[in-house]
């Protein structure tokens, strides 16, 4: 029934026909692997995620419950066989009998009005299209957290590189400032704050290996694979400037946001029990058909021949009194599409901020990593120029640590930055709900192997 409502949903799931093994398949044979590429975790979450496994379960839920609802409508054929052994007694002539018996029946019937069961049809269907969307929203979401993990990652790692390299300039510079102080060329206070400075790296460096190995575990307990050596990104990868204005995107999530749609859904699934339950006032009508053949009568009394009995009939029932029972049914139904109602509002209400929030954050970021740019490459002009004065005797000790640290601030930060706009392009697409294929072919094409 709604299949063309959620065809922006299936860009997504040729992800993970592309990437992925068969669904079903089971995990606890599973070999655990090494990770290398953004893909490579992506197939494996998409084979180990629980929750996306519990999704795809309740939608397998939802369309065996619309199979059954249908058959409800569909002809119901049943057969009985009856066999007896009898004993009659005839007070008022004291005579006794023995007889064995025998009666057979096919019995058809179907469905012509029965409003609950119509109602309960349309339900099924809905409540299917609901977890049909659930789904792809929950895959949308482990797409979207594998991404921000690998990132994670590689920020990390890019950021224990950095803190390496200040480490060595650091001691070098350490090493030239003890030089000059044997010369008695500085003071000792100067080679006290480079001391000072190496140590401060070196428990920054201890701060940061304690981040990689927690990331690098966040990233194995979300996938099941180990984190081996990740395919980077590149210098100059160039990632697209985010294209219209924060009303379209605001428009594409409120029509195409799966949450939002699985909401839409369920409201209309409140209100087809509405009318299921309304159903219990109206009349009932089924065809009955009928074939009996039986050699007893009734109460099984003996016949001496065996007859055969064909009946075709209409069975109309029509509800007088219920007890109440039904009134507060309905009013039950009612106070549950409301709740539907107002689920749906809150959820339109949260899509919409955090949309806006994620459009907010990858504009800023855009200018953030141009901003970080500019300021890595005056903090790198500013070192050179720094260490060149020391050599020159024109500024101290403490202004060249104080250079040498702000460069390779300078370079975290952007590292930072530049991964920070890749999570908030994602994020924003996925609350979007136009996060597919194409988006995670296209930031794998911004990674490349590492270098050995």
């Amino acid at each position: 029934m709604s299949k063309p409502r959620l065809l922006p949903a299936l860009c997504l799931s040729l992800a993970s026909l592309c990437i992925a093994p068969a669904f079903g398949a089971d995990t606890s044979t599973r070999v655990v692997v090494q990770g290398n590429t953004l893909e490579d975790f992506f197939t494996a979450a998409l084979d180990y995620s629980p929750q996306l496994r519990i999704s795809r379960e309740r939608w397998n839920i939802g369309s065996s419950r619309r199979q059954a609802s249908n058959g409800q409508l569909l002809p119901q054929i049943n057969a009985n066989a009856s066999l007896s052994d009898n004993k009659q007694q005839a007070s008022a002539v004291g005579v006794t009998n023995r007889y064995n018996g025998e009666r057979y029946s096919v019995q058809l019937s179907q469905v012509l009005f029965n409003w609950q069961a119509f109602s309960a049809r349309g339900q099924a269907y809905l409540l299917e299209d609901q977890a049909e969307a659930e789904y792809y929203a929950q895959l949308a979401f482990v797409m979207t957290d594998v991404a921000d993990k690998y990132f994670s990652v590689l920020q990390s790692e890019d950021a224990v590189l950095s803190i390496h390299s200040e480490f060595d300039a650091v001691s070098t510079q350490l090493n030239q400032i003890e030089t000059l102080y044997n010369l008695q060329s500085v003071q000792i206070t100067d080679l006290y704050s480079a001391q000072a400075r190496l140590a401060a790296v070196q428990a920054e460096q201890l701060n940061l290996e304690s981040e990689l190995d927690i990331a690098r575990e966040a990233l194995r307990a979300a996938t099941g694979v180990n984190v081996g050596d990740l395919f980077r990104l590149g210098e100059q990868a160039s990632i697209p400037a985010l294209q219209g204005s924060i009303e379209s995107w605001l428009e594409r999530a409120r029509n195409g946001n799966h949450q939002i749609r699985a909401r839409e859904f369920a409201v209309a699934a409140a209100d087809k029990l509405i009318d299921q339950r309304q159903g219990a006032y109206m009349p009932r009508v089924s065809l009955i058909a009928q074939q009996q053949r039986s050699d007893i009568g009734y109460d099984n009394t003996q016949q001496p021949y065996r007859t055969d009995t064909t009946f075709i009939g209409v069975d109309v029932s029509i509800p007088l009194f219920a007890g109440g029972s039904n009134r507060a049914s309905v009013n039950e139904a009612r106070s549950q599409h409301r709740i539907a109602e107002n689920e749906l509002r809150q959820t339109e209400l949260d899509i919409v901020e955090r949309t806006r929030t994620a459009y907010l954050q990858v504009k800023a970021s855009e200018l953030r990593v141009q901003a970080a740019q500019r300021l890595a490459d005056s903090t790198e002009l500013s070192y050179t120029a720094m260490q060149r004065g020391f050599e020159l005797g024109t500024v101290n000790s403490v202004d060249v640590l104080n250079a040498l640290r702000d460069r390779f601030q300078a370079e975290r930060d952007l590292q930072r930055a530049r991964y920070d706009h890749i999570r908030y392009n994602l994020l924003l697409k996925q609350e979007a709900g136009i996060l597919g294929a194409d988006d995670l072919l296209e930031i794998g094409t911004l990674l490349s192997a590492p270098q050995p």
